[in-house]
């Protein structure tokens, strides 16, 4: 079956990785895949356009992880428990991620995003306390799960697949380990998994280290 699957991916794009990672989980290895560049707006190109208009990954991912652990529910680790109360909880940090995604992003990636002309230091102040005050929630979380736990349980779920790629972008960017300790134990307890390491960004290989947009958090 994974032979007859396409995958259009970016290095480094926490849609595409995660995607990656649950075709690992999945035991869904041997797919076709085609590598587009970021920075040669390749994701925008027609071939692309014609299966996503909006060309957004992020608008999709979660549903080709979600579909996959459908149609191959007996297949691999199981990504999505039974259990109501625990379903409910795996959904409630797939969606959450967003939150985390998108405050990230405002901070790491302000200067790339706002022009010039429209940057403010009061703007970058208040992106910076928002983003502080989401990890201290993400952070609550794990504290509140108990030491060597995933984010929705004792188990690596679907909420795992979805939020590592954006937590791994914390010491990536070197982000103060002080501002969310238990984000980076759960960070080192994930990052050899092997679902993780095999769909690792190749460029994250490369560079070990990206830009430190993130150390004065």
């Amino acid at each position: 079956m994974a032979q007859s699957m396409l995958l259009y991916w970016g290095s480094g794009s926490p849609p595409c990785w995660r995607v990656m990672i649950a075709l690992e989980e999945k035991q869904l290895q041997g797919y076709k895949h085609k590598h587009l560049s970021f920075d040669k707006n390749e994701h925008k190109c027609e071939e692309v356009k014609a299966l996503n208009p909006r060309v957004q990954f992020k608008k999709k991912n979660c549903c080709k992880c979600l579909y996959n652990e459908s149609a191959f529910k007996s297949q691999g680790t199981r990504l999505i428990p039974d259990d109501p109360a625990e379903q409910a909880l795996v959904y409630q940090r797939v969606f959450e991620t967003n939150n985390l995604q998108q405050k990230m992003y405002d901070v790491a990636f302000y200067e790339w995003y706002v022009p010039e002309g429209e940057r403010h230091e009061s703007a970058l102040k208040r992106n910076k306390e928002s983003l502080i005050a989401e990890l201290k929630l993400w952070d609550g979380y794990l504290e509140k799960m108990g030491k060597g736990s995933y984010l929705a349980g004792k188990n690596f779920t679907m909420a795992d697949v979805v939020c590592f790629p954006v937590i791994a972008f914390f010491p990536r960017l070197h982000c103060p380990p002080e501002r969310c300790p238990r984000l980076m134990e759960y960070y080192k307890m994930l990052k050899d998994r092997p679902s993780i390491k095999a769909s690792w960004p190749p460029h994250w290989l490369e560079k070990p280290e990206g830009q430190d947009n993130l150390k004065n958090l």
